[in-house]
């Protein structure tokens, strides 16, 4: 039997709805900890159909870093401000904050960086190719690879997750989607350095 009591103790720590939280009780045996896991299982493969839902509520989070010489402000999206209220949600915020202050990217996404910084990129790219002698026919293929560590440098989600290497920030945001069950999305950033322009 699950007690109302352990339902809202799941929901409170997921943030997901209150019958996928009584129905992965259920399935647990009232193990929360199990619970938890049979939530962000089901809820990756959700996850993907969530991504077109609008994200209206959400919080901006600071992270100073360096004795006050880093500071970084992230708007972290949400669906409903019950979610945004949530302590997980905004763990997951200030991680990102963290991430920003540690690796400094200077886009979201692959799809914010204009053309003409990936045109440029890409020429460079191929230049560097041709100068170290690769042959013409697989300098494209060497391009396309070096672009795609370019956007591991420049873009937030594609980058290694600072406190565990193994998994993108990608990886990071699908898996706080899962848990949460709602989606989520990072907004915008701006990191600051002291002393230097914006």
């Amino acid at each position: 039997m699950v007690t109302a009591a352990q339902v809202k103790e799941l929901r409170e720590k997921t943030g997901a709805g209150m019958m996928d939280c009584k129905k992965a009780l259920l399935e647990s045996n009232g193990d929360l900890e199990k619970a938890m896991e049979i939530l962000r299982e089901k809820g990756l493969a959700a996850a993907a159909k969530r991504a077109g839902r609008v994200t209206g509520e959400g919080i901006i989070d600071s992270y100073i870093h360096a004795g006050g010489k880093i500071g970084v402000l992230v708007e972290v999206n949400c669906e409903t401000d019950f979610v945004a209220r949530n302590q997980q949600f905004k763990e997951f915020a200030h991680n990102i904050a963290m991430q920003i202050a540690a690796t400094n990217p200077s886009y979201v996404s692959i799809e914010e960086v204009p053309e003409e910084v990936v045109a440029r990129e890409r020429e460079i790219l191929r230049q560097q190719a041709l100068n170290e002698g690769k042959p013409e026919k697989i300098v494209d293929k060497i391009v396309d690879g070096r672009l795609a560590k370019f956007y591991q440098e420049v873009c937030l989600l594609e980058q290694a997750y600072i406190r565990d290497q193994d998994r993108t920030v990608k990886d990071l945001l699908a898996e706080q989607i899962a848990t949460i069950g709602e989606n989520i999305s990072i907004r915008r950033f701006v990191r600051f350095v002291l002393g230097e322009e914006s």
